[in-house]
């Protein structure tokens, strides 16, 4: 049979271990959490940003022909 010092010990690992528990319990809600904001945030970002049309090309001017100057004789 244990004794009452004994069962006292045992108690108290086990409300330590409860209260580590606890600890990552709530370690791990607060990462969910935020993890959960980073996703709301990207999937926000991804509707903003829409593929966007190419705009046409612009024609080009037609350019003057260049005529080759040549000297007249006298």
């Amino acid at each position: 049979m244990a004794t009452a010092k004994q069962i006292q010990y045992r108690l108290g690992q086990a409300k330590k271990k409860l209260t580590k528990q606890n600890k990552d319990v709530t370690t791990t809600k607060n990462l969910i959490k935020k993890l959960e904001a980073e996703l709301k945030k990207a999937k926000t970002a991804v509707k903003k940003v829409k593929p966007q049309k190419k705009a046409p090309a612009k024609k080009k001017a037609a350019t003057a022909k260049k005529r080759k100057v040549t000297k007249k004789k006298k």
